[in-house]
């Protein structure tokens, strides 16, 4: 027992803010040994864009060791709509929680489902993945963790359970994205093809994607329902939830509770309105969290003090995870500031011309599924390989089309790994899940969308897909 005790304080698993300190200072140390180069860029109307072959080595800019702390600065700052948008859905969803309306609908949802379960978990894993697919929900993804919680412990499941079905449900679609305006849509029109071009093999795409992940999703719940003790999350299934109790399932579904849910739901339907007609963002999400505090508040009878309380209550929960996305981003500012990222790209086309159309097009996959790590965001990715890529797939006969879809795969299966990927990461640490036992569950996952993705690339290439 004291040999178990000592392998398990030799091996213990870092926090999660250690791990990326860590690689904020391999980052700096790759500045010395990555010669510093960029591409000359051009203006395209409202995005700059990478002049293909237009590489040079420049003098090297290595980063110093202040930069390491500046650098969590500056991400933070990058990232601070974000991470208030984090703080604020927290906020909101403590102020709906304390009225009660989200343990008494989910229960009532539960109860009339209890023989449905399966058909819950779908339904709800669906939905977030059209989310995912259609660009509607990706960063603000974090503001659903908690709902999956509530879910998750009415179902009688775990912290992971809950991730999965929110986080990687929204993902999973998101690796296709075949509605997306901000990836596909900004990839496409570097490409000079039709915007959202190719739909029907993406949607077939997608549906694969979901129906294997989905299907996994269910057997990992199965297996936990059985038997708790084979949980990821055994020893605490649920961390950051202060109540330990297991839901009752008998709380009183009342018309107040209906109100407060329909504010909420009415909320986030403008929200979406105002996406598809105002090209709303991020911050216009976190005012709108605002208001649906202040009207939850109000439909639950509570005073202004009461309103204050139970959303700073919220917020200060998600503070640990919110302000990981800003440590994430660090890594990115380091990159940039070395100018080494033009130099990984034009590195990994070098590599990928000699290739045939087919092996070319997984080799498209597989180097932007390294180059996520480096440049996590969809929209920056595309604007900086997008133009490199569109001429290597002419010079290599495949189709646009292809290599189109071979960077959304990249962009966006690895951001269900890298830690990089501040959404992932803040995600997770909502749940209270840590890093490595998400990457243990995830990696089969991982495996799979990968082989699922070489396959279509594959095809595409075979049936000339424009």
């Amino acid at each position: 027992m004291k040999m178990k005790s000592k392998l398990r304080k030799i091996f213990k698993i870092p926090d999660v803010y250690v791990l990326l300190f860590g690689l904020i200072i391999f980052t700096v140390a790759l500045t010395y040994f990555i010669p510093a180069g960029e591409f000359e860029r051009e203006t395209s109307g409202d995005q700059t864009v990478v002049v293909p072959g237009s590489f040079s080595y420049i003098d090297q800019n290595p980063a110093g060791p202040f930069d390491v702390f500046l650098s969590i600065q500056l991400g933070m700052i990058d990232t601070a709509s974000l991470i208030f948008l984090v703080l604020f859905t927290g906020g909101a969803f403590a102020v709906i929680e304390a009225s009660g309306a989200i343990d008494a609908g989910i229960s009532t949802l539960v109860s009339k489902l209890k023989n449905y379960k399966y058909v819950l978990v779908i339904a709800m894993f669906v939905l977030f993945s059209l989310g995912g697919a259609t660009g509607i929900i990706t960063n603000a993804v974090i503001a659903f963790i908690p709902l999956g919680i509530v879910l998750a412990k009415s179902l009688k499941l775990d912290a992971m359970a809950a991730v999965a079905i929110i986080y990687l449900g929204t993902f999973t679609g998101f690796n296709v994205a075949f509605l997306n305006p901000k990836t596909l849509g900004v990839a496409q029109t570097i490409a000079e093809l039709p915007m959202f071009s190719g739909m029907t093999y993406r949607f077939l795409i997608y549906l694969i994607m979901v129906a294997v992940t989905v299907f996994y999703v269910c057997w990992y719940i199965k297996k936990i329902s059985r038997d708790p003790s084979k949980s990821l999350m055994a020893d605490n299934p649920f961390p950051t939830s202060n109540d330990t109790s297991e839901p009752t399932n008998n709380s009183v579904f009342t018309i107040r509770h209906k109100f407060i849910l329909l504010a909420f739901a009415g909320g986030l339907i403008f929200y979406i309105l105002g996406v598809n007609t105002y090209g709303w963002g991020v911050n216009e999400m976190a005012a709108m969290f605002i208001i649906i505090t202040v009207v939850a508040g109000i439909i639950a009878r509570m005073n202004g003090e009461e309103i204050v309380k139970n959303f700073m209550i919220g917020a200060q929960k998600l503070v640990y995870g919110a302000l990981i996305m800003g440590v994430a981003r660090a890594i990115y500012i380091i990159l940039d500031q070395g100018i080494i990222l033009d130099t990984v790209v034009y590195g990994l086309t070098v590599v990928l011309e000699p290739l045939s159309p087919v092996a070319g097009a997984i080799g498209m996959l597989f180097s932007n599924l390294i180059f996520n790590f480096f440049v996590s965001s969809g929209s920056g990715q595309a604007v900086v390989v997008m133009p490199i890529l569109t001429p290597l797939a002419d010079s290599l006969n495949i189709s646009r089309q292809v290599a189109v879809q071979a960077y959304q795969f990249g962009d966006g299966i690895t951001n269900n790994l890298f830690p990089t990927s501040g959404v992932l990461m803040a995600s997770i640490a909502a749940a209270g899940v840590p890093y490595l036992k998400w990457l243990k569950f995830i990696w089969p996952v991982i495996i799979i969308w990968i082989v699922i993705a070489s396959v279509a690339l594959a095809v595409g290439v075979l049936i000339d897909w424009n």
